[in-house]
């Protein structure tokens, strides 16, 4: 297998990775808090937060360094519409997501520390869950438009 392929193959791969588990997270965090278990929610809250660790964040990296190298093996311009468009949508993901990272592992916390006291989760848990859901709605939205753009490669606007 050719150097570009073996690169194409890991990059689909980590692809899958990252908007997989991203996907799969938000799935069963959206879910866990809308059945109100606080042991529940501090268990999907604690799985997420390792997910981002073990998954997303190697993905997230693994994504722009495997495909900028086969933009330059494929020889497309950088300047591309459908390349320029695609980073700036993988980048507004990714301004997403940063602070997703951070309200999750606080989450996570108040979530572990109402669980083990037998608390209600505090309101500031609610206000952290309404911007990581709201945060995640652009960030799989350009995703998805990311992942039109890499089969498509429009090059007629």
């Amino acid at each position: 297998m050719s150097a570009y392929l073996t690169l194409k193959t890991l990059h689909i791969i980590s692809s899958v990775l990252l908007v997989g588990t991203g996907f799969g997270s938000a799935f069963y965090l959206f879910f866990a808090n809308r059945v109100g278990s606080v042991a529940g929610i501090a268990v999907v809250c604690r799985l997420v937060v390792r997910a981002d660790w073990w998954f997303t964040t190697p993905a997230a990296i693994v994504q722009p360094l495997s495909g900028v190298t086969m933009i330059y093996l494929a020889g497309w311009p950088l300047s591309s519409p459908w390349l320029v468009l695609s980073l700036c949508l993988y980048g507004l993901a990714g301004l997403c997501w940063l602070p997703v990272v951070w309200l999750q592992i606080r989450m996570a916390g108040m979530a572990a520390e109402a669980a083990a006291t037998a608390q209600e989760l505090p309101e500031t848990f609610w206000r952290y869950a309404g911007w990581w859901e709201r945060l995640g709605y652009p960030a799989f939205i350009s995703m998805a438009v990311v992942f039109y753009l890499m089969v498509a490669k429009p090059v007629h606007w």
